[in-house]
């Protein structure tokens, strides 16, 4: 199922990995803000489950890196989260635990469409409950079930194939994007036995094989190419036909393909 592309130039669309981390403390509030101000074309989250069950923007298992506190994020209840800061870790001003509740608020509320790429974290405590409670959230907020995938607003995105699968066997229509930081992975089979729209390789993985961005068009996915923060490698991806960039840096990114 390909994708129109949504970039205003037909370049590569930026997405705002954790936010506009490199500038704001990563998974605030303050980060995606800050991200949508400066233009970004998507934003991208990982999602944990907490111990009762509510999906939190976390990208480590424990919160000891992001906040002032210590502990693994499946362990400890949204309450117990919300009891520890997640900004002034960076310089940023104090900051709740963001739920994808709230994520999810910001991005349908924006007044341009912006597009919220959710990864799913394995393995985990909770398995396969994660994108049940995914699902869940998604259809709450009536975007599990777009009209096509053209015209979706959220798109899952995992290293995971099985939970890649779970998405597609429950949400057929939902994008989703098969990570992986192999060619091997990425340019064999799997992203066909899961119904991946997309592929998701590293940059890294694209320098050395740039022919997947073709091999995938070719059997009708997108390239959302992961984590760009250098010009050499944003001019890259735009002249390998790549749609996603997820950079730390939007602003600059989106600066830097002006000239491309």
């Amino acid at each position: 199922m390909t994708e129109q592309r949504v970039s205003r130039s037909g370049k590569p669309a930026v997405v705002a990995h954790r936010g506009a981390s490199s500038e704001a403390p990563e998974h605030t509030l303050a980060a995606y803000e800050l991200a949508l101000q400066q233009g970004a074309d998507g934003l991208e989250c990982d999602v944990r489950l907490t111990a009762d069950h509510h999906l939190v923007c976390i990208h480590d298992r424990t919160i000891d890196r992001t906040s002032d506190g210590s502990g693994v994020v499946s362990e400890m209840t949204l309450d117990q989260l919300r009891e520890h800061d997640f900004g002034s870790w960076k310089g940023g001003k104090p900051a709740s635990v963001l739920t994808l509740d709230e994520l999810l608020t910001l991005t349908l509320d924006w007044r341009r469409p912006v597009r919220l790429f959710i990864e799913t974290k394995h393995p985990v405590r909770f398995g396969s409950l994660v994108e049940v409670k995914l699902l869940e959230t998604l259809q709450r907020f009536s975007v599990a079930s777009p009209p096509s995938a053209d015209h979706s607003r959220a798109v899952v995105i995992s290293f995971s194939s099985s939970g890649v699968w779970r998405i597609r066997r429950h949400a057929p229509l939902l994008p989703t994007i098969l990570l992986g930081d192999t060619a091997r992975v990425l340019g064999g089979s799997a992203a066909t036995a899961v119904g991946a729209t997309g592929i998701g390789p590293s940059v890294e993985t694209l320098r050395l094989h740039p022919d997947l961005v073709d091999r995938a068009a070719a059997a009708g996915r997108v390239t959302y190419c992961w984590t760009v923060d250098e010009e050499p490698d944003v001019r890259m991806c735009a002249e390998q036909g790549v749609r996603w960039i997820a950079t730390n840096r939007p602003k600059q990114v989106r600066e830097w393909l002006v000239t491309v």
